[in-house]
Parts: structure tokens; C-alpha cells; sequence
């Protein structure tokens, strides 16, 4: 894998990311924003995003995915104790279908991200 010289940066820039996702996970559904999407489709978008930047920083190895499947299995059972968001087994396959997407993304396209890396000033 090729160096990041910003390594920080879009370690951050993930991070931001994972926090994003949980704070809109564990959020009542009322507050959420109406982003026009089913819900199943925001799940996979969400999860694949994660995957597809974590994956650029860390390759295809299992350690991300691994940590982005306990996140989602995590947060819908965090839903699921919460009394006002529900636990779904179908959010968890939509998570790992685009977990799984974003795995494929790293795996066919590696460096995306360490390209636009050495192209900033």
C-alpha cells in the first residue's frame, strides 16, 4: 500500500464519519433528517462509505470489516434497548451488504485515496 502524507487527516476525516453514523443510528427516528432514501438503502450507503474510506486507508484486510459488522451489530442492539428505535436483523444485512460493497471497492480500485493524497498541495 502506498503512503498517505495527510494520514491523519483522513483518519479523522473516518472518524468523523463513525461518529456521524452513530450519532444518527441512536437519534429518535423523528429527529432524523428526511433524506428522501428507504431506510435499507441509507444502511447500505452508510456501511459502504465507512468500509470504502476505511478500506482505502487500511487495504481489504479484515480488521475493518470485522470493526464495521460489531458496529452495526452494536448499534441496532443499542437501538433495540433504547425504547425508541428498534432492532432490526434486516438494517444488520443491509449493513453488511454494503460493508461488503465497500470491501469489493478496495479490493478492485486500492490507492484512490492515496492518489487524491499526492495530488493535494
Amino acid at each position: 500500500m502506498n503512503t498517505l502524507n495527510r494520514r491523519r487527516l483522513w483518519l479523522a476525516i473516518g472518524w468523523a464519519l463513525v461518529a456521524l453514523v452513530v450519532v444518527l443510528s441512536l437519534l429518535p427516528v423523528s429527529q432524523l433528517p428526511d433524506a428522501g432514501l428507504d431506510d435499507k438503502v441509507g444502511h447500505l450507503l452508510a456501511y459502504f462509505a465507512l468500509m470504502a474510506w476505511f478500506g482505502q486507508i487500511h487495504g481489504a484486510r479484515p480488521a475493518p470489516v470485522l470493526a464495521l459488522l460489531a458496529l452495526g451489530a452494536g448499534l441496532e442492539v443499542a437501538q433495540g434497548l433504547s425504547g425508541y428505535r428498534d432492532m432490526s436483523g434486516f438494517d444488520m444485512v443491509a449493513n453488511a451488504s454494503g460493508i461488503t460493497l465497500g470491501w469489493l471497492l478496495t479490493r478492485l480500485a486500492p490507492g484512490l485515496l492515496t492518489r487524491l493524497d499526492a495530488r493535494l498541495p
